[in-house]
């Protein structure tokens, strides 16, 4: 090892400590030289045992180490140094040490727990907790627990919270190395508010690459910042003979290691990247860093059951790391697009995956394993409950576990397949129809970024399109165009899905059958067409659009396979259409057929039908004729209950004779019915349902009986102690007979012209004299002069202001000076 890197010092002691213990964590900055110093120098002392595996989080870094550490013991990859990632190895008969990504790893130990034939696992850049890299250290921790004690477990970090993994690893030693590192001078340009981010980006460039020399490293939030901003620095002009290149995960292979590998002639370079190049590569020569301040994000929602990518700001610890990029070769300068207290704002730490992501794959993996819940595995952050939930629904709606969640034999088909389980699914089952080449190609278009690109108005969302291209038609459409890496990534993978099942690598799949492959998938976004064209209603009960020129806007139903996240009416980006036959046939176990009345609020009337549904779709409805009288009544009934006790047709007398009954129940609760609104619209199927037989719409409502139906809630007895105790009139001195009003008030009200109640020394009452009524005591012109409850006192008091005011006016009335002895009238004088 002609460098000598930070690590070195440390080796002979990390090698002692596994000699000792089973497990070691290991802390060291980037720059230390833990990735390809540390395998190395395992390979005396535990590669006699077995093969050394280090796990690296992405493809591009597990080839980048295996070629490095290579080139330091002068051999070729695939000699003592391999690789393994996907899509691609290099591994030989004289392998000890073999990089492997987290994924493939995950497949490695399902299908061999033990992991015979391994020494030493590594476990790369933990702290960017990744789902594949939790689920892995778990497994091999229980592994090493219940059947390897001779397994060792290194868990190496750059920012890791070293106390918490200490508690996973029973008996593990600690180490930490020093980093080797140079100043960075951090910068910060705060954008001006509605600047976009790619013009920040080339202005802090030009100014960068005038004041530092070296390589230069951008972080962008993903690849249309990455394109948007490579197209401005070319039409700036400023880059001179520098060499602008994108680093980003779904980058061939090649176009990554020219990203990260100094330039054959010389030049510049300006690495154009996403969060990939944060920690778990080393990119020589970069000593400028201008830091968007933003990473993409997957963003699971348990309540849509879909994952969209979010564009947020990085943590306080990822905006480290990228600074740190500046000093790994000598002194450097990062410019931050954010102010100093934007930046004392950051979140400490990014979320792990497990915390956000779809846990799908995860639920899948638990169930394979044989621990559903993951309650006994070492896992530094339990799944949350409500989504592992939700994943596990799937799970069983796709046959991979059974009602204990333990994985069936189905679903350890589709995690040996080693993609998402709604991809796996799909393929096993249509394998098995003989489909497996189609679904193949699907799953291979689907893994990977959409190569067709275009503005969204001019997007086909036609799956079928894609297919006729993977195949070899060339048929893009206007305003479309081909990406080429992403289209090859795609044939490549289709080679090897079809491999992997089996099926002939040159079939040449048929895409008419699209929708019935794709629907496997995803069951849950079938869409039917409901409204105005390009509108859908899914499975799943929620709504999706398209589009009213896109071609698959016109189409009944389809399978839908990529939705941006909104909740009510999500935008449809990728979907083939399907028939009903191929509905009902592929999902017959999930079609009902059921007889359905219920009330229509809009028609308002009682519709009786029978339906076909699938989840939340209606498949087929027709009309229900000898549907049963009692549904209709019940569906009736519901009808009234959203209407509102309005819809009945009450009379002005009836309406009087409930306002009484309402009262006698107020003064006396356990002799009277409770006719508030409330209690008659819970109670509808008691006193009104035995009268709407035959009545099936609001307009027949008008006919019904509601008076014997609503004086059948009280019996002849409490009818005649009504009429005593609360009375419908009241005589007055006159000998005149007045109504009393009950929806006045609290109190009922006797309205009668003053000069009736001359003579009168008590004020009237109802309820066996319990009750005085409020008397409203009326001018000659029937306008109100008094209200009181206390009619002598009104005699002694206000009503000699009464007279006074009144006399004048009304002269020819009568307005005694003691109306305690007047003679009552209903005229304007007394008649004698």
């Amino acid at each position: 090892m002609k460098d000598t890197l930070p690590i070195d010092p440390l080796l002979p002691e990390i090698a002692a400590s596994l000699a000792a213990a089973p497990s070691l964590v290991l802390e060291a900055p980037p720059g230390a030289g833990k990735t390809t110093r540390v395998p190395l120098a395992l390979m005396d002392t535990l590669g006699k045992a077995g093969k050394i595996i280090l796990l690296e989080p992405r493809r591009i870094a597990a080839r980048t180490a295996a070629e490095r550490m290579a080139a330091t013991l002068g051999e070729p990859v695939g000699g003592r140094v391999g690789y393994r990632v996907r899509q691609d190895r290099k591994i030989g008969k004289e392998t000890i040490v073999e990089v492997v990504t987290t994924g493939l790893f995950l497949r490695q130990i399902q299908a061999d727990p033990s992991l015979e034939g391994v020494a030493t696992v590594l476990f790369d850049e933990f702290h960017e907790r990744s789902l594949d890299s939790d689920l892995a250290l778990a497994f091999a921790i229980e592994a090493q627990q219940g059947l390897r004690d001779d397994l060792k477990l290194v868990v190496m970090s750059a920012t890791l919270d070293g106390e918490r993994v200490m508690g996973l690893l029973p008996g593990a030693k600690r180490l930490t190395s020093e980093g080797r590192s140079f100043p960075v001078a951090l910068k910060y340009l705060d954008q001006p508010a509605g600047q976009w981010m790619e013009t920040g980006i080339v202005s802090a460039l030009r100014q960068a690459l005038k004041e530092q020399p070296g390589d230069a490293l951008v972080f962008l939030p993903g690849q249309a910042e990455i394109r948007r901003t490579e197209r401005l620095i070319a039409e700036a002009g400023f880059a001179g003979d520098c060499i602008i290149l994108p680093l980003y995960g779904d980058l061939k292979l090649e176009d990554q290691t020219r990203a990260v590998r100094p330039d054959a002639q010389g030049r510049r370079k300006i690495v154009l990247a996403t969060a990939i190049a944060e920690t778990s590569l080393t990119i020589d020569g970069v000593t400028i860093v201008i830091d968007s301040g933003y990473r993409r994000s997957p963003a699971f929602d348990p309540a849509s059951g879909m994952t969209a990518l979010k564009t947020v700001r990085v943590s306080a610890a990822a905006a480290a790391q990228r600074a740190g990029r500046a000093g790994r070769t000598a002194p450097g300068t990062c410019w931050r697009l954010w102010s100093e207290a934007a930046n004392r704002a950051l979140s400490p730490h990014t979320p792990p995956e497990i915390m956000e992501a779809d846990l799908a794959g995860l639920a899948l993996e638990l169930a394979v394993w044989g621990d559903p819940e993951g309650t006994g595995l070492a896992l530094l952050d339990p799944p949350p409950a409500a989504p592992l939930a939700q994943a596990r629904d799937l799970l069983m709606r796709l046959g991979a576990v059974d009602a204990d969640g333990r994985a069936t034999v189905h679903g350890r088909q589709m995690a040996a397949l080693g993609t998402h389980p709604r991809l796996a699914h799909m393929m096993a089952r249509a394998g098995h129809d003989g489909l497996g080449a189609l679904a193949a190609d699907i799953a291979a278009i689907l893994s990977e970024r959409d190569f067709l690109k275009g503005p969204p108005d001019a997007r086909d969302a036609d799956l079928r399109l894609r297919l006729e291209l993977l195949s070899g038609k060339e048929r893009i459409p206007a305003g479309l165009s081909l990406d080429r890496g992403a289209f090859e990534r795609a044939k490549q993978s289709a080679r090897d899905w079809r491999r992997q099942l089996g099926d002939g690598v040159n079939t040449i799949a048929d895409p008419s059958e699209a929708g019935r492959v794709l629907a496997l998938a995803y069951p849950d976004r079938l869409a039917m067409k409901r409204g105005k064209q390009g509108d859908f209603r899914l499975s799943n009960g929620r709504g999706a659009l398209l589009p009213a020129t896109d071609a698959l806007a016109r189409e009944d139903f389809l399978a839908v396979a990529h939705l941006d996240g909104d909740k009510q009416n999500a935008r449809i980006f990728l979907a083939a259409p399907i028939n009903l036959a191929d509905i009902e046939a592929d999902f017959a176990d999930a079609v009902t057929s059921a007889e359905e009345v219920h009330w229509d609020g809009r028609t308002e009337t009682v519709v009786a039908r029978r339906v076909k549904r699938l989840w939340s779709l209606e498949l087929e409805e027709k009309p229900l004729k000898d549907a049963s009288p009692d549904a209709k009544v019940a569906a009736m009934v519901e009808g009234i209950r959203a209407m509102g006790l309005n819809a009945l047709p009450w009379t002005k007398e009836l309406a009087a004779w409930r306002a009484r009954v309402r009262f006698a129940a107020k003064h006396a609760p356990d002799d009277w019915p409770d006719l508030s609104d409330e209690a008659l619209l819970a109670s509808l199927e008691d006193w009104l349902a035995p009268y709407l037989t035959g009545v099936s719409r609001k307009a027949h409502l008008a006919g019904i009986d509601l008076s014997s139906a609503l004086k059948g809630l009280i019996d002849w007895n409490a009818a005649q102690a009504l009429d005593r105790l609360v009375p419908t009139h009241l005589t007055v001195p006159t000998g005149n007979r007045h109504p009393l009003d009950y929806d006045a008030g609290d109190v009922p009200v006797l309205a009668c012209r003053l000069q009736e109640m001359f003579g009168a020394t008590e004020t009237p009452t109802i309820m066996d004299g319990r009750v005085p009524v409020l008397l409203h005591l009326l001018s000659p012109a029937h306008r109100p002069l008094a209200v009181t409850q206390d009619l002598v006192s009104f005699w002694n008091g206000a009503y000699a202001h009464v007279k006074a005011d009144m006399k004048g006016r009304y002269p020819k009335h009568y307005w005694p000076d003691n109306p305690l002895d007047a003679e009552p009238t209903a005229r304007a004088k007394p008649r004698r």
